[in-house]
């Protein structure tokens, strides 16, 4: 089938066909997470927070780095179009060798600093010496994370969102068996307690990671570093690390924020933030499949093509987020029980949740046609347009919050401005039509 014809086809069925799959990779680290968060939470408090302190460390090290499946979706999706197949992949080849290359960086340079970073973090004391033990041990996957992101990049590019499903699944598995059996010593083991858990998220990886290898060594490319393309990679990787930037900066500082309100206050906060948090993972996974539709009809030269697909996922996304608003709309008192059945929480919770509710259709429209943008190779204006909507609507909401004593009401005030002027911006951008220009090759 051609890039037009691909992009003609790009229908329900297209769509679900590499957003479901995706939307499997998206959930099953998280998923695995809580199974960890268990298995660890049974053997002392100390061990839990130890963990706690290690995965934020291991988290901020290595998700800074996500243009490696995005960027790479995009650059890959876009020669896929074009009918350049070998030319896809060996992008996935590029962006591997960035993944080793960083990734030995980020490994040598935390494993110098892991003492003081888990000491000012945990505060010193048992919690750091604990966290610690973990840290050594887990930052090694740094590099193995960082390949599986870009096999998925370049696999989602040439439209295979099955096999990354597989992977991961395979990966994730391994280290289900191994973590009960490392931590409490079962099957004739060691008993190696927390440290076990770091050791079954390393031999996870490390599956993961060698099938990603394997997929690309079984294409039958040139396996040697192309500088030329790596740079344009970077490139795109420097503007996705900034928005990624700005988005930490105001999560970061809403919690700050939430917490000098009292814990009611921030545990309502939080609590929230992960529905919403579950919710974008949802989304996203409708977004990547306008990413990779996105890049091949422009890689084709198919610009009708592309704004076709713009319409179509955007529609199908907020079809499906008017509906999740629904649900959510009518589980206000019910949903929040099941998290926690402490009062002020629950009132607390109340001020934020239809915020929540009214921000889903907000986010049903952005997140699909940021996933559009990206599969254009738009990168620069949603980085800009971020940076923007950060910093005239979130961030000063947010400390106006705390100025004027806003409380929980203020915060997601400023989360509604950023949507909106997200909502603005993207729209714009969409119906400008300057994001559509065809070619096998992302333009700067």
């Amino acid at each position: 089938m051609s890039g037009v014809d691909r992009a003609a086809a790009a229908g329900p069925r297209r769509i679900a066909g590499i957003a479901v799959p995706t939307l499997g990779v998206l959930i099953a680290e998280p998923l695995y997470l809580l199974f960890d968060l268990a298995v660890v939470g049974r053997l002392d408090a100390l061990a839990l927070a130890g963990l706690a302190v290690g995965g934020l460390i291991l988290a901020q090290t290595s998700s800074q780095l996500t243009f490696l499946s995005y960027g790479t979706t995009a650059r890959s999706a876009r020669r896929y179009g074009a009918g350049d197949r070998a030319g896809a992949v060996v992008e996935g080849v590029q962006a591997t060798w960035i993944a080793l290359v960083v990734g030995a960086v980020i490994l040598l340079l935390t494993q110098v600093f892991a003492v003081p970073v888990t000491t000012a973090i945990a505060g010193g004391g048992d919690i750091a010496a604990e966290a610690l033990a973990w840290v050594r041990i887990a930052l090694f996957g740094i590099p193995l994370i960082l390949i599986a992101m870009a096999g998925n990049g370049w696999l989602r590019g040439i439209q295979h969102t099955r096999r990354p499903l597989v992977y991961v699944l395979a990966g994730l598995t391994v280290s289900a068996v191994l973590c009960p059996v490392l931590v409490y010593g079962l099957l004739g083991a060691p008993r190696m307690e927390l440290p076990g858990s770091a050791v079954a998220n390393l031999a996870g990886q490390f599956v993961t990671a060698a099938l990603f290898a394997n997929a690309l060594l079984r294409e039958q490319v040139s396996l040697l570093p192309r500088w030329s393309l790596i740079r344009t990679q970077l490139v795109l990787g420097r503007d996705l690390i900034v928005r990624s930037a700005a988005f930490q900066a105001c999560f970061v500082s809403a919690a700050a924020v939430a917490a000098r309100f009292g814990a009611a206050s921030v545990a309502a906060h939080q609590l929230v933030l992960q529905l919403w948090g579950f919710l974008a993972l949802t989304l996203d996974a409708l977004a990547i499949a306008a990413q990779t539709l996105t890049g091949a009809a422009l890689g084709a030269g198919d610009t009708a093509g592309a704004r076709g697909i713009a319409r179509r996922v955007t529609w199908w996304s907020e079809l499906f987020s008017l509906a999740l608003a629904a649900c959510f709309a009518a589980g206000a008192t019910v949903i929040p029980s099941l998290f926690t059945d402490d009062q002020e929480v629950l009132e607390r919770t109340q001020v934020v949740w239809w915020f929540f509710v009214a921000l889903i259709p907000v986010a049903g429209i952005v997140f699909a046609l940021d996933g559009v943008l990206l599969g254009a190779g738009d990168a620069a204006y949603l980085r800009t347009t971020t940076l923007t909507a950060a910093l005239l609507g979130f961030l000063p909401a947010i400390w106006l919050s705390l100025a004027f004593g806003w409380g929980v009401a203020g915060i997601w005030s400023g989360l509604a401005a950023f949507m909106v002027l997200r909502l603005v911006a993207v729209t714009w951008r969409a119906f400008s039509g300057r994001w559509a220009r065809p070619g096998a090759e992302i333009l700067s």
